[in-house]
């Protein structure tokens, strides 16, 4: 069970997570009311009242404090303080925002929960009101105290009349009949009469009960229908009057544990055309027990010994029960989780002993008892069984629904036959005929798995394209349309389904299980053939009616012809809205009595019926847009008759309330005069008095002035003496605090000094061991070139030295002089070969030192950009030290000049500094060797990646000279071996 604690706040969730209240007690959420004041304290619910729709209540507390709880929405707000305790709630007006709360002044109010503002305030009781009584129009309303009755017309807020009794009889309840015009008085010496509530005209009276088992009325509870009145008082018995009959037909006896009965309140159920059966009786114990008044089982209660119930509400729809508990908290109770083990289908408990005639009743013969089986609530409410006895007798078949009584006698031929000879069905027992004719199988089971599935998603905004004014029909279209859609997911995608709908809903509005069969049996039958083209209309449907009229009326069919009007424009409208705008509703209903009671296909012929009916006007237009609009003229034409009737009468009320209030104006005017003279006479002796007054306060005031100037003085004084001190102990404390910070900065000074030594030397000896790395790298690689050089000249000697020995021997081999000449020219050949490769030697070795050239001067550029950049860094951070400077001065302007020296010397404390660029060129110029270390040291990380690069080039030239020097040895080593070679061959 989830509690809910109003506490101070003004709005809020009922409930934070779904309810799902047990089958044992049933109850959704237990709302309470503590205040958070001072003295915390429980505020008492009083009253409580659900609106017409049966989804919000309203409840006061002794406070007067009112509530609106939403429990569709999950929502409560608090509309209204009252500052007194209400004694009665009434939320069914026909303005639905509206109610009526009678408070503890005898006065009644109407407020309104959306502006939160007075509609109206009504007096005329002179005891406590006790009851509101609203009729079913919500349009009068009657409140009760114990002296008098008086009927209020909530339009003009106007008393209509007033019931005024003897004072030795007192009232206790005048209260309207559910759906009628009828008011039932009921008085303290058990006397019943029934009123007209137009002409107040006695319709009738009740007789006496029978002697053997009166007992004093106090509570009363009428079923929704009007036939059944149960009256219980101070005893264990319950009586059950047949309004209709005028007779009591019951008396049923309470448990023996009942000694009183509080309350008496009919369950509502969806599904009974309103003839209640189930009757909720509070007793003195504070348990609520539900009972069958036919079956007289104990279904099953509310409420304990423990948690006792003071008053219950039931909502219209029976979903809901509202008890204010006797620790005042407030108790909603789920009907569907306490009825769940009962709906379901029970053994046979009742057995008819006997029936007896008219003349032989007595009160004894009308009594029985209430039994019990296993109640599903707590063991401490388990009763004994008793042996049912129930008479059957023909006075309780007046107060039966006699619908139940025809269904043996019906037949369809018969049916027709009455049709036929009074073109319509009788009123009264149109409803059952219709569900007779349509054999509806009013499965309940079924229809509650539909509804519990919720609202479907393409119903959720229905009332943005159809709106409603009555919240009530809208709610009910709603679920009978998701109902359908939830039986068949196509519904949800029909346009056309509300229209075909509501006039349904609308006439059966209180029965939802019927409107959903009737509509359901509807499609299936009348309608089976309109889905075959969907989403488009029903082609086929619509041919069958254009062949009708075609066969009737060829010459109405050749108009629309002749006028492109097709059959979806003069046939389509009238079916998907199954004729309900363009007929009345008495019309409606004998369309429908010919429609159930014949062939399917009778729906189609009244559509070529309703055409041929109509051939006059429509053999008139002559466009097709005058075929289109006629529809909407007829309703504009109704609309604007509804208003305009709507205004006159509202106009007549108006100049009604009028007249009233201008009587009643002079009637107070008349009353203002009088008292205006009494009051003259009482101001004239208030005067004299008031001046006797006026001196002695004027003289009091002025002593109370004096002493409050002098004690003004002295706290004066006490707070001057208080501000010197504080301040004498704020400049010693300053003083003190100058004094730490001077010791502070002198702290700091030291520190950065030292810091600044140690940086100084790091740099020192970082730029040094970079200088001497440098310069080994430089030497190592100087010594590598000079070695390569080296091997190069070596290895150009031994070559020639080769070279020679081979010419040596070649010159000494040589006998004849053609191998000397052809020596030589050989000789000569490879000295011209030898020079071109002393050439391209050096060729390659200039094309080094361009680039060498190359490389030293990209180097030397990136060397003058990082000074640059250097340089203004440098000068950046010059400027930022200045704007700093500059921002800490105009902060601390108002300090002393003794604390501006301090911090001037805390951020310049060595006097002028040499830039870092500066001490690195004093640096490289005395230590030449070193500067381009320095240099390299200040580069960055982009600096020393582009270095890197120029380093890999250049290792990439060395290899590639050590390629070519290595290819050109090879060339001289087989140049000369093919000199060896060839004077041996010459010679051979």
């Amino acid at each position: 069970m989830q509690s809910t604690d109003l506490g101070n706040k003004e709005s809020g969730k009922i409930w934070h997570r779904k309810p799902s209240p047990a089958t044992r007690d049933g109850i959704i959420v237990n709302i309470i009311h503590n205040t958070s004041d001072y003295l915390p304290k429980v505020l008492r619910f009083l009253n409580v009242a659900f609106d017409s729709s049966g989804d919000c209540l309203l409840a006061g507390d002794h406070q007067g404090n009112i509530y609106v709880f939403d429990l569709y929405g999950n929502r409560f707000n608090l509309v209204q303080r009252t500052a007194q305790a209400c004694t009665a709630l009434a939320f069914n007006l026909h303005r639905k925002s509206e109610f009526l709360v009678a408070l503890a002044d005898y006065s009644v109010k109407c407020f309104d929960t959306v502006t939160k503002e007075l509609v109206s305030w009504m007096r005329g009781h002179e005891s406590s009101v006790f009851s509101i009584s609203v009729h079913a129009s919500g349009r009068y309303a009657i409140t009760t105290s114990s002296d008098t009755a008086q009927l209020w017309d909530l339009d003009t807020f106007q008393r209509k009349r007033k019931l005024n009794i003897l004072q030795s009889v007192g009232i206790q309840k005048v209260f309207f009949l559910p759906l009628s015009n009828t008011i039932l008085s009921c008085f303290k010496d058990n006397s019943i009469f029934a009123w007209e509530c137009d002409t107040l005209f006695c319709k009738y009276q009740l007789p006496a009960p029978p002697e053997s088992s009166s007992i004093l009325y106090k509570v009363f509870a009428v079923t929704r229908d009007g036939r059944i009145l149960a009256a219980g008082g101070k005893s264990n018995h319950l009586h059950l009057w047949c309004l209709e009959a005028k007779q009591l037909f019951r008396i049923i006896q309470m448990p023996t544990k009942v000694r009183a009965i509080r309350h008496l309140e009919f369950l509502p159920d969806s599904f009974d055309a309103g003839s209640n059966q189930v009757l909720g009786v509070l007793s003195q114990d504070g348990i609520m027990r539900f009972i069958n008044i036919q079956t007289c089982k104990l279904l099953f209660e509310i409420g304990s010994l423990d948690e006792g119930i003071s008053s219950a509400v039931i909502s219209p729809h029976g979903r809901y029960i509202a008890s204010i508990m006797e620790n005042g908290s407030l108790n909603i109770y789920s009907v569907q989780a306490l009825t769940q083990e009962i709906n379901k289908p029970p053994p046979p408990l009742v057995k008819v002993i006997e029936d007896l005639p008219k003349s032989k009743l007595n009160a004894g013969d009308l009594k029985v008892k209430v039994t019990s089986r296993r109640v599903q609530r707590p063991s401490k409410s388990r009763e004994n069984k008793i042996q049912t006895r129930i008479l059957k007798q023909d006075l309780a078949g007046h107060c039966e629904n006699k619908e139940n009584e025809l269904s043996e006698g019906l037949s369809k031929k018969r049916l027709q036959i009455l049709l036929k000879g009074y073109g319509e069905y009788p009123t009264k027992y149109r409803m059952f005929i219709w569900r007779y004719l349509l054999q509806l199988p009013e499965n309940h089971t079924a229809f509650s798995n539909l509804i519990d599935k919720g609202i479907h998603a393409a119903f959720l905004n229905l009332q943005k394209n159809y709106p409603i004014k009555s919240r009530k029909l809208l709610r009910v279209l709603q679920r009978t349309l998701s109902a359908l859609a939830h039986w068949s997911a196509i519904f949800s995608d029909t346009p056309y389904l509300p229209l075909l709908a509501f006039p349904f809903v609308k006439l059966f509005q209180n029965n939802q299980l019927l409107c959903f069969e009737v509509i359901a049996t509807l499609i299936i039958n009348w309608c089976q053939h309109w889905f075959e083209y969907f989403p488009n209309p029903p082609i086929n449907v619509l041919s069958v009616v254009e062949n009708v009229l075609a066969f009737h009326d060829r010459t109405l069919l050749q108009h629309f012809m002749e006028h492109d009007v097709t059959s979806q424009l003069y046939a389509w409208p009238l079916l998907e809205t199954v004729f309900s705008e363009v007929l009345t509703r008495e019309e409606w209903l004998k369309l429908f009595d010919n429609v159930f009671s014949n062939h399917p296909s009778f729906l189609l012929m009244t559509v070529v019926a309703y055409n041929i009916c109509s051939r006059a006007p429509l053999l008139n237009c002559n466009l097709k847009d005058d075929f289109e609009t006629v529809e909407d003229m007829q309703a504009e034409v109704d609309q604007q008759r509804d208003e305009d009737e709507a205004w006159y009468q509202k106009q007549e009320r108006l100049r009604k309330a009028e007249e009233t209030r201008r009587e009643m104006l002079l009637q107070e005017e008349e009353k203002m005069i009088q008292q205006r003279q009494k009051l003259a006479a009482v101001k004239r002796e208030l005067k004299v008095k008031e001046m006797h007054l006026q001196d002695a306060a004027r003289r009091r005031f002025l002593k109370l002035q004096q002493d409050q100037r002098e004690m003004e003085l002295r706290r004066l004084d006490d707070e001057i003496e208080r501000k010197v001190h504080m301040r004498d102990r704020e400049i010693a404390t300053t003083a003190k605090d100058l004094e730490m910070r001077r010791l502070e900065l002198e702290s700091q000074k030291r520190l950065y000094e030292k810091n600044l030594s140690t940086s100084q030397e790091a740099i020192a000896k970082e730029m040094r061991e970079d200088a001497d790395a440098y310069r080994r790298k430089v030497d190592l690689e100087e010594h590598m070139f000079h070695k390569l050089m080296e091997t190069h000249q070596t290895q150009i000697q031994n070559t020639q030295k080769l070279i020679e020995e081979n010419l040596a021997k070649a010159e000494q081999a040589c006998l004849n002089t053609d191998w000397r000449i052809q020596a030589l020219r050989k000789q000569r050949s490879g000295d011209l070969q030898r020079n071109e490769c002393y050439q391209e030697m050096a060729k390659l070795l200039q094309k080094n030192r361009r680039k060498e050239i190359e490389v030293l001067n990209a180097l030397s550029e990136e060397e003058a950009k990082k000074w640059e950049e250097a340089k203004e860094k440098d000068f950046h951070l010059k400027s930022e030290r200045k704007v700093s400077a500059l921002s800490d001065a105009s902060r601390k302007w108002f300090l002393e000049k003794e604390i501006s020296d301090a911090v001037e010397h805390a951020e310049h404390p060595h006097g002028k500094v040499v830039p870092r660029c500066q001490n690195e060129q004093v640096a490289s110029s005395c230590f030449p060797a070193t500067s381009q270390s320095s240099d390299i040291s200040e580069m960055d990380s982009s600096t020393r990646i582009s270095l890197s690069q120029r380093r890999v080039q250049w290792d990439g030239v060395e290899r590639d000279l050590m390629e070519r020097v290595r290819n050109l040895r090879q060339r001289l080593t087989a140049r000369a071996r093919h000199r060896c070679q060839t004077p041996h061959l010459l010679a051979a």
